[in-house]
């Protein structure tokens, strides 16, 4: 992620490629996710073998993407990140699902298991920012090859998990708790959410080149907003036991409001760049932690994988994903309209999170 993020929409527009093209193919990912998570989560729940589908996902993904190399054509490229971002997209959620079943009775150390995903993005996004000023970005695509071969082998390496435990668990009927009011509202308020940070994943980085910055500073602004998130992830069970989770996606979401609005219209203060970056604590951190506290609770027993699954489909792969297309379209009439689209997307988000009652993390009634 620290490498496409960034800079893939810089790799795509050094191939000549427009802003709706770059948009539908950011947007590929996004649109495999809405069906991959949950193909591989019944998967998962059936077999009990989670990881096993993690190194399936990890292992067809490397394998896949190696067409990239062969051909950069526009009809080839959608097929290939079609092919890889499917298996791809097994990974996370299961990853999600076994990591909660490691931690099994101190589920409220998640954040500080998940802030290690967030030291790699820094990591990542900073070096890559410093070598493509020296590199020609067309090497980007080996990079990411090379990550995609260190999730395999890395995959590999993990024991054996006791996922299957939990999903064994009696549990209400899937559809029965999706249904409910209170959880489809939680959906739509996450999608929408997702659906305004469309412009920030794919155009961000073309926006502040344009603005004159170099590739260099715009890897130490995305570091900066991931070191916040670190932060913000360190400090989660303190907030989860203070707050309930409807007032943290509340404010989560209307931070998220300035934060578009802060770099559609002051791209050209850096300091407000800065400080606005230091939001994606809230704007992503605080609302997914919020979000995977709330699908641990909702969604249980043999609906755990299934739950986390819907949530990384619908949320991220379909919130992303129409994001995504749409500012490319946007983009093509003026990149300034498109920040002002997700600033209004976040607001309607606001909205709705309104009539989502949420409730209080079961982690406020742990010694932390």
């Amino acid at each position: 992620m620290g490498a496409l993020s960034p800079y893939w929409g810089l790799y795509l527009e050094s191939l000549g490629y427009q802003p709706s093209e770059i948009g539908l193919l950011s947007a590929i990912p996004m649109l495999t996710k809405l069906a991959a998570p949950n193909i591989w989560g019944v998967l998962a729940d059936v077999s009990g073998k989670r990881l096993s589908i993690i190194r399936l996902g990890a292992g067809g993904a490397c394998l896949l993407f190696v067409g990239i190399f062969f051909r950069q054509d526009y009809t080839w490229l959608i097929v290939v990140t079609a092919a890889y971002s499917f298996f791809w997209n097994a990974i996370l959620a299961q990853f999600e699902v076994v990591t909660l079943a490691y931690l099994h009775v101190d589920p409220h150390y998640y954040s500080r298991v998940r802030v290690w995903g967030s030291v790699g993005f820094i990591v990542t996004v900073v070096v890559l920012g410093y070598l493509l000023e020296v590199i020609h970005i067309r090497y980007l695509p080996l990079m990411i090859f090379l990550f995609l071969s260190g999730i395999f082998f890395t995959a590999l390496s993990l024991p054996a998990d006791n996922s299957s435990k939990s999903t064994a668990q009696p549990s209400a009927s899937f559809l029965h708790i999706v249904k409910q009011p209170q959880v489809l509202c939680f959906l739509l308020t996450m999608t929408l959410l997702q659906l305004s940070h469309g412009v920030y994943y794919t155009f961000y980085s073309i926006y502040l080149e344009d603005h004159g910055y170099s590739r260099t500073v715009i890897g130490l602004l995305w570091a900066v907003g991931v070191i916040a998130e670190i932060l913000i992830f360190l400090k989660m069970p303190l907030l989860f036991r203070r707050f309930s989770l409807a007032s943290l996606l509340r404010m989560s979401i209307f931070l998220t409001v300035l934060r578009w609005y802060s770099i559609g219209w002051f791209a050209d203060m850096l300091w407000v760049l800065g400080f606005v970056q230091l939001l994606h604590a809230f704007s992503f951190g605080v609302s997914h932690a919020v979000a995977i506290d709330y699908i641990r609770q909702t969604f249980e027993g043999r609906a755990q994988g299934q739950g986390q699954a819907l949530y990384s489909a619908v949320c991220f792969g379909g919130g992303n994903a129409i994001g995504a297309y749409v500012s490319g379209l946007i983009w093509q009439q003026k990149p300034l309209w498109a920040f002002g689209f997700a600033v209004l997307v976040a607001i309607v988000s606001f909205l709705f999170s309104l009539f989502w009652g949420g409730g209080q993390s079961d982690y406020g009634r742990r010694s932390i």
